[in-house]
């Protein structure tokens, strides 16, 4: 009899609950279940013969896949919900018409594009570490930058006992009392940018993520959102996906 039985947190990414990488979060909370058991990270099921909960609610398959991006404020949690009762991105994609999930995050601080969608495998593809990702931000630091500066960030810091990748920094604007860079990364590590900073003494006073992918922010309002176009939505697809899982 052939196995159709396939990892349990790509099932849920299938099915639009969230990307991978936050699937395997929820089953480690233990917030998963199949067949009315708590659910063990690495677990398998038959998408048609499993019956697999988050939070009590049946997970059932996507049957409209839904691409947006949102212009994040600062001042909102890149989460869709929050046990301190903070701001979050639900809260501005309520009128979506569908749940979407943020495609890896922004932390409160930051603002600027966020994409977000119910295409769990997309998400996965976009985020997995080995794809490198290019990601653009507009970064205001106090005071003035020197080119031995700059020229630690672009060939790497130490963060949380680990280096950063090479990447690309260029000043945009020089002022009296601060400097605007513009960082190209292809890392997603917590906080990245703001600890890149603090390890070579600047101090970030805004931080905007204008590009992903090939994908503009452009002119979008803060706090709006707009679905993506075909263009953009072939840009995200031409990442290509890593291996299945055996």
């Amino acid at each position: 009899m052939k196995d159709n039985k396939i990892r349990l947190q790509k099932h849920l990414s299938i099915c639009g609950v969230a990307s991978r990488r936050k699937a395997e979060e929820l089953i480690e909370a233990g917030k998963v279940r199949v067949n009315g058991r708590v659910a063990t990270l690495g677990a398998k099921v038959d998408p048609k013969r499993d019956k697999v909960t988050v939070r009590g609610k049946t997970v059932t398959a996507v049957t409209q896949k839904v691409y947006i991006m949102l212009h994040k404020p600062r001042g909102y949690v890149t989460t869709m919900s929050d046990e301190f009762e903070r701001k979050t991105v639900a809260d501005l994609v309520k009128d979506v018409g569908v749940k979407v999930f943020p495609v890896g995050r922004l932390d409160r601080d930051s603002e600027g594009l966020l994409i977000m969608t119910n295409d769990g495998e997309l998400a996965n593809s976009i985020t997995h570490p080995s794809k490198l990702v290019n990601k653009t931000y507009r970064v205001t630091v106090a005071g003035a930058v020197d080119d031995d500066q700059i020229k630690k960030l672009c060939e790497g810091v130490i963060i949380d006992g680990k280096k950063t990748k090479p990447c690309d920094v260029f000043v945009i604007e020089r002022r009296a009392d601060r400097t605007l860079l513009n960082f190209i990364i292809h890392e997603g590590r917590n906080r990245q940018i703001r600890k890149m900073c603090d390890a070579v003494g600047l101090n970030v006073l805004r931080l905007k993520r204008i590009e992903i992918a090939g994908v503009k922010l452009g002119g979008l309002k803060t706090g709006a959102w707009r679905d993506l176009n075909e263009r953009e939505l072939i840009r995200l697809n031409s990442i290509s996906k890593p291996k299945e899982e055996e």
